[in-house]
């Protein structure tokens, strides 16, 4: 973009008030706005005038596909892959607008829109466009941040890593989406680590295993005598996180009326301890995760739109590690040498032989998943190099031990996840508090997911 001028931004709808409502804010608000009417017209301007960020709606037909939206989002990114590309859709096409994103759009908005927010996500994303369209190289990155914890190489990688970069200087709350075992608390002690916050505490919250009967103290605190056993004052996880950042996990598991007391703190950072009489202040910078597709809650009813629009107004999305197969090797020596440190195996190395096995493995669980297989490997074998056979030897333990191993090509995640509940609860007898710990959730995390799945009929409820 020119220093001269002001951002230009290209406004693509076939309905005239749509062009001149959106072409007005954008006005007032500082930018220059061009308006068409529909693809073959968007590509004429695009060619012709220099444009910083594209407001593209998802249908110009009688037709509500979203192909011809989808069609032209992928002819923009094709030619003009430095042109961020914002959705305009409605609550009923949330999925299409999520396709759109993974397509390759910068993020998307609701009509009817809110002027403030949508002029927000504007500026972020122009902020965030100026970013090389091919990418700073790791060496380049990691001279400038502190990525400690974070391996690898591949472009969708340091694509995430440059844009914590460019976001950690600012409070702006950031929304990590990813699937579980991506990564997704390690970009969020990265946007804490390069942020002006850095001196003070990052406070981590699962907020799947903060129950509704206990959230207000957990979050809030409480005073003495506020109830039975408050036999002195308590600070909650907001006044901890006072200066510093807020990171709340497993956002996608907090119940709607939780969801209300979250959104009045995130609104103009005060809350009220339990049983105070008055309100306090809290500078918190706000991160939040999810394996879930926030948006697609928020389409169901389970998730409250306006707390969605409070938490992503930057949203990083990891890729799974299938994704980044490239990463692969770099991330089993990575994982391998750490975790022989920590058992004192000497140096272990892995041969070409493993890194190829491992390369071609479909990883549901992501880089968790990976790091489990190397350790169980390194145990059991007992060698300095780890050679493919080994790897086979140690999942050839599970047939043995009576645990059926997993056939996962072709499966999706859902069907992948609801098999490994399915074993644990087998293995563990239905004993949830074991099953929960096999599988690194907490309990409630677990009993959500056993209603997704429809298991939680089935399910005895057994207890330690």
């Amino acid at each position: 973009m020119e220093a001269s001028r002001p951002p230009r931004i290209l406004v693509v709808d076939d309905d005239g008030a749509v062009q001149v409502s959106l072409a007005l804010l954008l006005k007032q608000s500082g930018f220059d706005a061009l308006c068409c009417d529909g693809p073959a017209a968007a590509l004429d301007l695009l060619a012709r005038e220099p444009v910083d960020l594209v407001l593209q709606d998802m249908n110009f037909s009688l037709q509500t596909s979203g192909a011809e939206g989808l069609a032209l989002l992928a002819e923009i990114r094709k030619q003009y892959p430095t042109v961020p590309v914002l959705l305009m859709t409605a609550w009923g096409s949330i999925a299409l607008a999520v396709a759109g994103i993974k397509a390759g759009a910068a993020n998307f908005f609701t009509k009817p829109w809110d002027n403030a927010q949508l002029v927000d996500l504007i500026q972020a994303t122009l902020e965030l466009g100026t970013l090389d369209a091919a990418g700073p190289g790791r060496k380049a990155l990691d001279s400038q941040f502190d990525f400690h914890g974070i391996v690898g190489e591949h472009p969708r990688l340091l694509r995430v890593l440059a844009t914590i970069g460019q976001v950690a200087r600012t409070r702006a709350p950031v929304l990590i989406l990813g699937e579980s075992g991506t990564g997704k608390e390690l970009v969020a002690d990265a946007i804490h680590h390069n942020s002006p916050r850095v001196d003070q505490a990052i406070v981590k919250i699962n907020m799947g295993a903060v129950t509704p009967t206990l959230f207000e103290s957990e979050m809030f605190g409480h005073v003495r005598g506020a109830f039975t056993d408050a036999r002195s004052d308590r600070k909650g996880h907001i006044a901890c996180a006072d200066g510093g950042t807020l990171f709340l996990d497993e956002i996608g598991e907090l119940n709607r009326g939780d969801q209300v007391k979250l959104l009045r703190v995130l609104q103009d950072q005060r809350y009220q301890p339990v049983g105070a009489s008055r309100s306090e202040q809290a500078d918190i910078r706000v991160v939040s995760a999810t394996n879930r597709e926030l948006a697609e809650l928020v389409a169901s009813g389970d998730f409250r739109e306006d707390l969605f629009y409070r938490l992503n107004l930057i949203t990083i999305r990891l890729p799974p590690l299938r994704e980044r197969r490239s990463d692969i090797p770099l991330l089993a020596r990575h994982i391998a040498a750490g975790v022989a440190d920590s058992y004192g195996l000497g140096e272990v190395t892995l041969s070409p032989g493993a890194l190829d096995w491992l390369g071609a493995q479909p990883w549901p669980g992501n880089i968790r998943q990976l790091k489990q297989t190397l350790e169980r490997t390194l145990l059991l074998a007992g060698k300095s190099q780890l050679t493919q056979h080994d790897f086979a030897a140690a999942g050839s333990l599970d047939d043995a031990g009576g645990a059926p191993k997993l056939g996962l090509d072709g499966m999706t995640l859902e069907q992948v996840e609801r098999r490994m509940i399915e074993q644990a609860l087998d293995q563990h007898g239905g004993n949830i508090t074991r099953v929960a710990k096999a599988l690194g959730l907490s309990r409630t995390a677990l009993y959500r997911r056993l209603e997704r799945h429809g298991l939680a009929e089935s399910d005895a409820g057994a207890e330690e």
